[in-house]
């Protein structure tokens, strides 16, 4: 709770990923990847409570194992590759009786996000009276330096502009969504359907914990990280 307003964050976790296959439930340093975001939510000051959303049996059991919540399980038709996000918060806010002011959505796959990113977020929306606010990072490369591709391979600037920077000190820093925290104010997002709007506001994270899993690749870096942190 933040000033008397109630806070709830959902961990949406579906069985199915194809990108790499049970990703929620593989295992560094003893704990499915699951976890790591459990038990940050789980540190939160402002967080009232913590809930899982899923359609996979084994998934809830496991987060329940590590503390977490799972008071429904998730329809099947909201388990798909079709389904949205929204889709699944929206399901999850009709299926609990208690209502609260702010949703915080944590998304499983950004591990190495920690319970500081979660309150500053939460915080930064409460006290500045947003909509919503989203974690951010530097992108690794500037758009001015990226192009489109028609169907022969000829360039077309992501950024059309005659007063091109060339020189990587000029470039202004761009920032892109990292996925590891959203926080919308509740009201809105059930009227809105929306994460972000043009009053979002940002909480930029540093690039080590903006890990965003989706691949095999980016499971070895995280099982690398996690490794080298707990030995060093």
């Amino acid at each position: 709770m933040i000033d008397g307003k109630k806070v709830l964050a959902i961990i949406p976790a579906r069985g199915g990923s194809k990108g790499l296959p049970r990703k929620n439930l593989l295992e560094v340093n003893g704990k499915p990847l699951l976890a790591w975001t459990i038990t940050e939510g789980l540190k939160s000051r402002f967080i009232d409570r913590l809930i899982l959303s899923s359609e996979d049996q084994e998934i809830i059991e496991t987060a329940k194992k590590w503390g977490c919540e799972a008071p429904f399980a998730r329809p099947q038709e909201l388990a798909t590759d079709e389904a949205t996000t929204t889709d699944v918060v929206l399901h999850a806010l009709a299926e609990l009786e208690d209502m609260y002011d702010y949703i915080v959505l944590l998304q499983p796959t950004s591990p190495l996000r920690s319970h500081h990113d979660i309150d500053s977020c939460i915080e930064e929306c409460h006290n500045r009276k947003a909509t919503s606010c989203v974690t951010v990072s530097a992108a690794e490369k500037s758009p001015f330096w990226m192009y489109f591709l028609n169907a022969d391979h000829h360039m077309q600037a992501v950024i059309d502009t005659t007063d091109r920077p060339t020189r990587r000190q000029e470039l202004p820093i761009a920032y892109a969504l990292n996925g590891a925290v959203y926080v919308v104010n509740r009201a809105w997002f059930q009227q809105t359907g929306c994460f972000t709007s043009e009053d979002t506001i940002a909480h930029i994270m540093p690039k080590e914990r903006s890990l965003d899993i989706d691949t095999e690749l980016d499971f070895t870096i995280f099982r690398w990280l996690a490794t080298t942190s707990r030995n060093s």
